[in-house]
Parts: structure tokens; C-alpha cells; sequence
């Protein structure tokens, strides 16, 4: 089994094979249905996760994610979906308290052993977070997905949301980009990034808990939209403009290597296309595609200062544009 290269079964990888953006939202446009006074946070503005208000002082935070291989090694792909997953609650300032499996196999192709070492992975990051894993589902599927469904509680008055960010205050992003050059360069040549691998595998609780700490309120984890995507998504949901410096934007190692070398996957650069009309800048296409880059389990995007975490930006009063310098 160690010789199966788990991305050559998938036509994508990690948050990369993301329905673009654009057509996402196109999609599920008007799609309101029951108006609930208990949602907080609904379809409005594609946040992370919802929240419903169950009592004055406890809100439920549910989220979903899923994907097809990032990387060739069962478990560890197991590990970074999981940790994804579970990303989203940490995103809007939540705690888990459990998760349920999301299970696609090519039964005809892949044995049925490497799901038992998916599983383990997924088993592993969710212990790490202090949860159990309490279920799941799976069927056959023509190739292999995994993820989780999270559940988790939060305070209704100190959720992050993508939507309450306000101008005249710090950008912070808490883990380097470049996850998704370097996964496409793994699918394509087999070579493995371990510090990547770190990059995904580790929660997002301490920065999560370290934007409460310090008074967030706005705040959206980095993934399959990269970096600009996300960041606009939430400029314009909150109706202001953020400006970044790419000089301050932290790197995995490797990264930039491996956009120079081209292995830039066809969901960055539709990313880049999603944006480009709301964006200003005058950095090239390659430093653009960098900003881009679709990530798989990044860091939160928090608008304010957290200590220990790179300043990358700020915002001001706007429409919901992203000033790059």
C-alpha cells in the first residue's frame, strides 16, 4: 500500500477542487428558505459555519468540508481534512465538541485497508482537538473524499464573523500561504513537503482562542479561495476596503519555488479571475498568483492585532475592494 499515490485517484486536490467561487455563489443565489430569528449566521454571506442561537448565552456552530486527496500518504491526508473541517469552527470563534465522518471510496480501485488509516488520521487530529468522533457516513464514489461534519458552541456575543469587520484596524493572518503550490507539486512529482504537511496539520485553536483574547470580531480561515478570495469575501460583506502588503504575507518554504517552476493548480488561477475586477494592484501576475493560491487548512485572516501572529495589512472605510502593494 505504501507504493499507492492516493493523488493520482483524484481529478483535484484538498481545497483546490473547490467549486469556483463565482459559480458557487451563482448557484445558490436566492436559495433563502425558512426565516429563523435563532440564525445568526445563515447563507447571507457564506461564512464559515452557521450559528443558531439556542439560549441567550449559547450558540450551536455547525460546518461541513470535504475533499479528495492533498497528499499521497493515507493518514496524513486523514489528519490535514479533518483539521480543516474542524477550522471552520474555530473561525468564527467556536469550540468543538464533536464531528461525524464523510466518507467517498472507489471501491473497485483503492483497498479497502487505506480507509482504516484515513480514518485513524481523522481519528487523531479530532483527539488532538478534544473531541470525539461520534459517527459518519460513507458510500462508494468514483473517487476517494474525506471530511468531517463539525458541531460546536460558542458565546452568541463574541462569534467572528466575515461580515463585522471594521475599518482602521489591523490585518493578521496566522499561518503562511503556499500550501496549494506545493500539494499540486507532490501530485505532480511525488516529492514531500513535511513542513507543508506541518502547515496543515495544526489546528487553528490557539490562534482562534488568541483573536478572542485579544477582542476580534471578524474573522475567515484561509482555504480553497486563497488568501484574496477570502479577503474579499469579507471586505465586501462587511463594507469596507482591505489593503495588504505582499511584502509582509508569510511563505511556506518552498513556495515560491514552486511558482516559479509553474505548478500553480487551475483553482488559483480562477481564484485570481474571481477578484481581479475588485482588486487593485500593481504586482504582477506571479505575485498575484502567489495572493491566490488555493489553500488547503490555512490559517484564520483576522481583522486585528493578535500578538504573536504577522501584521499583514489593514483595513479602511470602502465598498468591499482589496488593495494589494
Amino acid at each position: 500500500m505504501t507504493e499507492i499515490r492516493l493523488t493520482e485517484y483524484a481529478s483535484g486536490g484538498g481545497c483546490a477542487c473547490k467549486i469556483p467561487p463565482g459559480e458557487l455563489e451563482d448557484a445558490v443565489k436566492g436559495l433563502i428558505g425558512f426565516s429563523d430569528p435563532n440564525v445568526i449566521v445563515g447563507l447571507d454571506d457564506g461564512d464559515d459555519a452557521s450559528a443558531i442561537r439556542v439560549r441567550d448565552d449559547l450558540a450551536v456552530i455547525s460546518t461541513a468540508d470535504f475533499f479528495t486527496p492533498v497528499v499521497n500518504d493515507a493518514y496524513t491526508w486523514g489528519k490535514i481534512a479533518a483539521v480543516n473541517a474542524l477550522s471552520d469552527v474555530y473561525a468564527m470563534g467556536g469550540t468543538p465538541i464533536t464531528a461525524i465522518n464523510l466518507l467517498g471510496w472507489p471501491r473497485e480501485v483503492l483497498p479497502a485497508e487505506l480507509i482504516r488509516e484515513v480514518l485513524r488520521g481523522g481519528l487523531d487530529a479530532a483527539t488532538e482537538a478534544g473531541i470525539t468522533v461520534t459517527g459518519g457516513h460513507s458510500i462508494t464514489a468514483p473517487e476517494p473524499i474525506y471530511g468531517m461534519a463539525a458541531t460546536g458552541t460558542a458565546d452568541p456575543t463574541r462569534l467572528m464573523r466575515n461580515d463585522a469587520a471594521e475599518p482602521g484596524l489591523p490585518i493578521t493572518l496566522t499561518k503562511p500561504i503556499g500550501s496549494g503550490l506545493l500539494n499540486n507539486r507532490h501530485k505532480t512529482t511525488g516529492e514531500v513537503f513535511d513542513h507543508a504537511v506541518q502547515v496543515m496539520t495544526t489546528l487553528n485553536r490557539d490562534a482562534s482562542r488568541a483573536a478572542l483574547a485579544a477582542g476580534a470580531k471578524a474573522a475567515t480561515d484561509v482555504t480553497g479561495f486563497g488568501l484574496l478570495g477570502h479577503l474579499f469575501k469579507m471586505a465586501r460583506a462587511s463594507g469596507i476596503d482591505a489593503i495588504i502588503d505582499h511584502r509582509t504575507v508569510p511563505l511556506i518554504d518552498g513556495a515560491q519555488q514552486a511558482l516559479k517552476d509553474g505548478f500553480v493548480s487551475g483553482g488559483t488561477r480562477r481564484n485570481l479571475d474571481w477578484v481581479r475586477d475588485h482588486l487593485d494592484s500593481t504586482l504582477d501576475e506571479d505575485e498575484l498568483l502567489m495572493l491566490a493560491d488555493a489553500q488547503t487548512s490555512g490559517g484564520l485572516l483576522i481583522v486585528g492585532e493578535v500578538p504573536g501572529y504577522p501584521v499583514i495589512g489593514e483595513t479602511r472605510p470602502g465598498t468591499g475592494r482589496v488593495h494589494v502593494k
